[in-house]
């Protein structure tokens, strides 16, 4: 029988360049798509694929993501006084239990993998889910519960994936595709972020993986990869032949919330979805 997947780690220490200026005061992560940040879809995604405890792997000028998940006593008290029992309950929604939800720093800006490194204390030895932030991935189910009821089934280690143009495959790790069924890809090889001419597929990960424990063996290397970092896509592939390894078709649309034209499209999106705006939004751009 598969261990359970009861933890998650999400990396939020990047700092939003590309966001500029307005992530120079808040985090990307805190970036709204409709009335809701971003690193609170990735929370509620994984709650609902039954994960329990949220590791938030944070850097500097990250303490308003602590503050988030926390009572705001003076709003929730104003919001009582005024009898707005439905800005409270709002307000109130994303309170986890006492010690669900953990915070641990990187300290120096060395990459995907050195983030989900830093977290190993607290992942002690059981397998976990990863998740992106940034990659908001709009399905019913979510795509973290996707990938959980298929581990349930396969074990050992999984990343999402979609299909890209040739292109833009320098912009992803790639993975060498083994035997397909359904929506379940075996894994050959993983390369991160190769040319497009030297791309084993066109089968691209995008940020949602479970892992097992043994990812932080190779983590722990400290091995220097594409961009000068420490990538997350190196350790895992030399899992490959070790441990079962599986790339999952989820079943719902990705938005690179890292790109501002990724950002507007979810908002966008959601916002067409929403029973209180999508008449609007609908009359004032045509979506195809």
């Amino acid at each position: 029988m598969n261990a359970p997947i009861k933890k998650i780690v999400l990396p939020v220490a990047g700092l939003g360049t590309r966001f500029l200026p307005a992530t120079k005061a808040i985090p990307k992560e805190m970036l709204p798509v409709l009335d809701k940040p971003l690193i609170q879809y990735a929370v509620e995604e994984a709650l609902e694929a039954g994960i329990e405890d949220i590791i938030l792997v944070t850097g500097r000028n990250k303490q308003v993501m602590e503050d988030h998940f926390d009572h705001a006593y003076e709003l929730e008290k104003i919001l009582q006084e005024k009898g707005k029992d439905d800005g409270l309950e709002v307000a109130r929604s994303m309170l986890l239990e006492e010690g669900r939800i953990s915070y641990v720093r990187q300290m120096r800006p060395l990459g995907l993998g050195h983030a989900i490194w830093c977290a190993r204390k607290l992942v002690n030895g059981h397998p976990f889910a990863v998740a992106l932030p940034d990659d908001l991935i709009k399905g019913r189910p979510g795509a973290l519960k996707q990938m959980v009821e298929a581990y349930n089934e396969l074990g050992g280690n999984m990343v999402a994936s979609m299909n890209v143009s040739r292109e833009d495959t320098s912009k992803y790790g790639v993975i060498t595709p083994g035997e397909h069924t359904k929506n379940r890809i075996a894994v050959e090889g993983l390369v991160e972020k190769p040319h497009p001419e030297d791309a084993p597929s066109t089968q691209a990960v995008v940020g949602r993986y479970i892992l097992q424990p043994e990812v932080m063996d190779h983590l722990s290397e400290k091995a220097v990869g594409a961009g000068g970092e420490i990538q997350l896509t190196d350790a895992m592939a030399k899992l490959i032949g070790k441990q079962p390894f599986h790339a999952i078709e989820f079943d719902g649309t990705r938005f690179d919330c890292g790109s501002k034209i990724g950002w507007l499209m979810a908002n966008l999106s959601l916002a067409a979805e929403d029973p209180h705006m999508a008449h609007e939004i609908r009359q004032l751009i045509t979506f195809r």
